[in-house]
């Protein structure tokens, strides 16, 4: 059992902590928010992941995870995970500010290894390790939201870069995983999180273009992504159209590569235009919501079902869904939205938010389906046709049937098929 400290109680943060202390570690939990420590300490989690609030209060009965508001409580850990934002500042570069909060107040014993789960650009790490004094190893997560214990418990790799025997010392934690280790240098571990991150946001922009292809084709870009990811090489993951790429991750850490690669005097012109393209993604959206409103916006009333940025989570930060509202909003249009992730006191930019689908497609000329909540497909969509004004629905995220849609008297409205 090892003596561990965690910063930060974010979904990186909180995760860790509670899987680490599932693992038999002793673990502190330090968080800057002290309704946050309240609420944790008392065992009641707000993050919607499966199996973390269980995995807490196992924790907490243990006596093996504790939450605290004191940073010095992770002054002499054998190890320290600094798992805080880095959010992207006004030139796309991220912002370690947190970072080195975190740096700037541990005090690390004679074993201290500083493990840092947050996303740092390349160089990070190598630059702490010489200033602070103490080993570092980069150790990226790749925790999808909605999946977040599971994608801990079974990882498709842990990445470790640093030195030895720190990076071996980490390995140890994680030893009851079984899970294959990448043993690299700092940079490599840096880089490697965020060119997985860049990858999928390439995959994604390139599905999207292509469904737009499709829609002046007259193919099916259901049939062309079924043919793609039969391919080993490309894999079924990653081909779904929808209304763009979103979350706490994807633009952040697309904005950030680039500008490292701009620093390095590298182009990286490929991901530069999957960023624009992500940007168009959501005015093509809005002009096929136009066309199903008659070919005009303003005063028109929408119903928009789905605003967090994907399904299985509450999370509002860079959603897609609310970009589309921006844009339809500033077009004139009258917006209310249904969201079964999202509750009352989440902020939804220019949409109204209802608590009720049927209160959602009220009066609305179309429907549109942001998020691919399965939920939805089971609505009952004859009720929902009674109340609207209009009968076009416009599915971004494919999650409806369109048969059964037309049993109800409304015309679905895909992307990738013509209109």
């Amino acid at each position: 059992m090892a003596a561990v400290g965690v910063a930060g109680a974010g979904y990186v943060g909180l995760t860790t902590a509670a899987c680490l202390a599932g693992l038999g570690h002793d673990v502190v939990c330090a968080e800057v928010d002290q309704s946050k420590v309240d609420e944790l300490s008392r065992g009641e989690v707000s993050l919607g992941e499966p199996d973390l609030a269980p995995l807490v209060r196992d924790g907490l009965a243990a006596g093996r995870l504790r939450f605290t508001a004191d940073p010095g409580a992770l002054d002499g850990r054998e190890f320290v995970f600094a798992c805080v934002p880095t959010p992207a500042g006004p030139d796309g570069a991220a912002d370690l500010g947190a970072v080195e909060a975190v740096l700037a107040a541990l005090h690390p014993g004679p074993r201290t290894v500083l493990v840092v789960k947050s996303t740092v650009p390349v160089g990070t790490c190598a630059r702490i390790a010489e200033t602070a004094g103490i080993p570092v190893v980069s150790n990226p997560e790749f925790l999808r939201e909605g999946h977040a214990v599971h994608d801990f418990r079974h990882p498709d790799r842990i990445v470790l870069g640093g030195e030895e025997p720190a990076v071996t010392r980490v390995a140890a934690l994680y030893a009851d995983l079984g899970a294959p280790v990448v043993r690299t240098d700092h940079a490599s571990a840096e880089l490697g999180k965020y060119a997985s991150n860049a990858f999928l946001a390439l995959k994604l922009s390139y599905v999207n273009l292509l469904a737009r292809l499709c829609e002046r084709t007259g193919a099916d870009i259901d049939a062309v992504t079924r043919a793609m990811s039969l391919d080993e090489r490309i894999g079924p993951h990653f081909l779904h159209a929808g209304p763009g790429w979103g979350g706490s991750c994807l633009p952040k850490d697309t904005r950030a590569l680039v500008a490292t690669g701009a620093a390095a005097g590298v182009d990286l012109t490929v991901l530069r235009s999957a960023i624009e393209a992500n940007d168009r993604q959501h005015d093509h959206v809005v002009a096929r919501v136009r066309e199903a409103a008659g070919g005009r916006l303003d005063g028109v009333r929408i119903g928009l079902f789905g605003l967090t940025f994907k399904a299985g989570t509450h999370d509002l930060r860079d959603s897609p869904a609310l970009a589309v509202a921006g844009r339809l909003a500033a077009a004139g249009a009258v917006l209310t939205g249904y969201d079964p992730g999202v509750t009352g006191g989440d902020q939804a930019g220019p949409v109204q938010r209802v608590d009720d689908p049927v209160l959602a497609a009220k009066g609305a000329r179309v429907l549109v389906v942001l998020t691919e909540w399965p939920e939805f497909g089971g609505l009952d969509w004859s009720q929902l046709a009674a109340v609207a004004e209009g009968d076009a629905v416009v599915d971004t995220r494919g999650v409806l049937d369109p048969a059964a849609l037309r049993g109800s008297g409304l015309r679905c409205l895909r992307l990738g098929h013509p209109a």
